[in-house]
């Protein structure tokens, strides 16, 4: 069996500018990116999860772009199995033209790159009524009865961290439900044999919030509404309860005014780029650069490379 690839992962919160250094280091080193964001995946996501322009992903082969329909269930194992079928293909080309035996992985996904970089078991398929259940338990109780549910149900999953983030409480309290077993206990027991180099991007945080407000605002003079209101047959669907669009589907509702909504926008995805840095600073193997630093990153990218 022959040798696989290097890793480059490009990791930290959402708009940090981690698309740029991956197109930059991928167009370096002559190879593909895999996405790792757990909504760009959608076809029928665009504006709303920043997906790479048309130019961007004419100007590098991309996967996990645009490839599930927001009716199709994705999930981190679907993800690593996807991720790994890439990764041979990119590197069998590279390979092939003598280039760099490197693949980039880019996104702010944590828990998609900890499937990918270090493995993860499959999940059992849980039961559409649990499903159910969990999110009427969670509209009627609202995040403390989910807390509650968890650390009765799975306290060890919830030493964690995850414990604010109410669609990984529910992932976690559904898989308990569905199996009699901690979600913990389906992550992690296959490790890749891949070298992985770790790179993440961080920002002072007024200066991360600032750029922040700045793309929703873009996002919304770029037409996000409109898409919105396009998705309303969709809305019932999981991918949608995502920061942008679940706040415009409250205001389309009559809930709440435009200008409420976008505010909350920005505060719920200020909201999640900070529990995006919790989880990726508990890895000690990211090294971290600003988004300016793109010389360094690359003759640190080089050194690790000439190491291995």
């Amino acid at each position: 069996m022959s040798a696989l690839p290097t890793i480059l992962v490009i990791a930290g919160p959402t708009a940090a500018g981690k698309t740029a250094l991956a197109l930059n280091l991928a167009e370096q080193y002559g190879t593909s990116i895999i996405s790792a964001d757990s909504r760009q995946c959608y076809r029928e996501l665009n504006i709303g999860v920043a997906r790479p322009s048309r130019e961007e992903l004419a100007r590098i082969p991309h996967y996990f772009i645009a490839t599930h329909s927001v009716t199709e269930p994705v999930n981190a194992a679907t993800f690593a199995g996807i991720a790994r079928d890439a990764a041979e293909e990119v590197s069998a080309r590279n390979r092939a033209a003598g280039r760099a035996d490197l693949v980039v992985l880019a996104g702010g996904t944590g828990l998609y790159i900890k499937a990918f970089t270090e493995g993860i078991d499959a999940i059992p398929p849980v039961p559409e009524g649990v499903r159910k259940a969990v999110q009427e338990g969670y509209r009627q109780g609202g995040l403390g009865w989910l807390q509650e549910r968890v650390r009765l149900k799975d306290p060890a999953w919830l030493e964690g961290g995850e414990g604010q983030n109410p669609r990984r409480l529910m992932r976690a309290l559904e898989v308990w439900e569905a199996t009699g077993r901690s979600i913990k206990t389906f992550q992690g027991n296959v490790r890749q044999a891949y070298k992985v180099i770790k790179i993440g991007l961080e920002l002072p945080r007024p200066l991360l919030y600032e750029r922040i407000d700045a793309r929703v605002d873009r996002m919304l003079e770029a037409g996000l509404l409109e898409e919105v209101r396009g998705l309303w047959p969709y809305r019932g669907e999981k991918a949608l309860d995502t920061v942008g669009y679940r706040e415009l589907f409250e205001h389309l509702d009559g809930l709440v005014s435009l200008e409420e909504a976008v505010a909350r926008i920005k505060q719920h995805t200020r909201n999640y780029a900070k529990r995006q840095l919790t989880w990726f600073k508990k890895d000690r193997d990211i090294r971290w650069f600003g988004p300016e630093q793109a010389e360094a990153v690359l003759a640190d990218v080089q050194q690790r490379l000439s190491a291995s």
